[in-house]
């Protein structure tokens, strides 16, 4: 069978390996552009000697980047974080890394890393105040980019996660890496939306992964419906992408290759907090790939460490054996519409 390297690579990724090529602990690198320091403010009144004026206070590493490595981490993978950090909050979010199993390789950022601060005590949570990260320099950015692009192929799968706010990064810059290590024979798993996205669809990636709200916003579908769906999951496939994950909130996910479509169903549960399932999902996708699974097996451990996400108060945080035994309840059903 003939084509360029990255199309035989794409083959190749998603067809079932022979069992002696999977790797026991798959290695994962994770490009984080935005990693963030969160602050929580909590009711304290169930804690014994505290008063109703008080608060817990609680703070953690976050951004999309970090949540799909944690969760990575959680599926017994070894995970190394890309991704800049500076200012006055990012060698503390560096710090509160190193009790998280990851290996971080960062470069400097002079701009400095964003903060969230919410606050939990009421309903719903509310965003107390922002302070987004600036753009990375050309400077900076080059740094990023070769840190990346060694450590991504020394990986088995290099996940692409996107910039909050998108300028922080150009969306060439995520069209460059997937094109790079596609060409390298490397799976790339990309949870992108925006120019972003659309600039990694282009470069082909193993699987672009994009919630139909973000299908929408990026214009590249006309409505929610499965149907409009389907045909911008196509479309892309078509030009490129290896496959097509869709998430769609408490619907089955779509699942679309150029062998066809389908469905990930499974048990709903009710969400504590639906933040993170589909970071969570991402990650899930990236160590099914990594340790030897086809595609469709892939999803269903991303499907079902996405559901158990909801049930959970941490972002990107679940047991590997209850996500493992989850995921046998997680059917691939053909489509037919």
């Amino acid at each position: 069978m003939g084509g360029s390297p990255a199309e035989a690579a794409q083959r190749r990724d998603l067809r079932t390996p022979d069992d002696n090529a999977a790797p026991a602990r798959p290695r994962i690198c994770v490009l984080a552009p935005t990693p963030l320091l969160v602050v929580e403010i909590a009711d304290s009144q169930a804690i014994p000697g505290r008063t109703s004026s008080q608060a817990d206070i609680h703070l953690h590493p976050g951004g999309q980047g970090l949540w799909v490595a944690r969760m990575a981490v959680s599926l017994g993978a070894d995970v190394t974080v890309c991704g800049p950090f500076g200012g006055e909050i990012g060698p503390l979010v560096a710090q509160m890394l190193t009790t998280e199993k990851l290996t971080i390789h960062g470069v400097t950022y002079n701009g400095g890393n964003g903060a969230y601060i919410h606050d939990l005590r009421g309903e719903d949570r509310e965003t107390v105040a922002h302070m987004p990260p600036f753009a990375l320099n050309r400077h900076e950015l080059d740094d990023l980019y070769g840190t990346l692009l060694v450590d991504a192929l020394e990986a088995d799968v290099l996940v692409v996660t996107g910039a909050e706010p998108a300028d922080v990064l150009p969306a060439s810059f995520f069209g460059r890496i997937v094109r790079d290590l596609r060409s390298a024979g490397r799976a790339v798993v990309a949870d992108l939306s925006g120019e972003a996205a659309v600039a990694a669809a282009k470069a082909g990636p193993t699987v672009l992964k994009m919630s139909h709200e973000e299908i929408l916003a990026a214009g590249l579908a006309a409505d929610p419906e499965p149907a409009s769906l389907l045909a911008a999951a196509r479309a892309l496939v078509d030009h490129g992408v290896g496959a097509m994950v869709v998430s769609r909130a408490q619907e089955p996910a779509l699942l679309v290759t150029a062998d066809g479509a389908h469905l990930a169903e499974g048990p709903v549960m009710t969400p504590l907090d639906h933040r993170g399932a589909g970071d969570s999902m991402t990650a899930g996708i990236a160590v099914g790939l990594g340790r030897g699974l086809d595609i469709a097996d892939a999803v269903r451990l991303g499907a079902a460490a996405g559901a158990l996400n909801v049930t959970r108060r941490g972002l990107g945080t679940g047991r590997k054996d209850q996500i493992e035994r989850f995921a046998q309840r997680i059917s691939i059903e053909e489509m037919s519409l």
